[in-house]
């Protein structure tokens, strides 16, 4: 749970809407963003680093030349300015937080 916090209304959404999130603002300024993916595979891009956490489902991650197999609970971090290729094999829940 988190408290004291702005939800940005306008949803992100990817690959023709089988990626959903919102952004979640804290006050410091720190962002995340909540999302569900359907099963599928899907490369992002990114210019922060991430941290991933798998809320629930299965997915199987290629980051950083490894391959990983990520299940609820779990999580993965990847650098900034580079990308990753996620397969998720169920509905995927995840927090996305976007590190300094």
């Amino acid at each position: 749970m988190f408290e004291n916090v702005s939800v940005v209304k306008k949803a992100n959404v990817y690959f023709d809407g089988k990626v959903t999130s919102r952004t979640v603002v804290f006050a410091n300024g720190e962002k995340k963003t909540l999302g569900i993916m359907l099963p599928g595979t899907y490369t992002f891009n990114t210019g922060a680093a991430e941290l991933m956490e798998i809320l629930s489902g299965e997915c199987e991650v290629k980051v950083a030349g490894k391959t990983l197999s990520i299940k609820g609970g779990e999580s993965f971090e990847v650098g900034a300015n580079s990308s990753f290729e996620i397969t998720c094999k169920s509905v995927v829940d995840y927090c996305c937080s976007f590190l300094a």
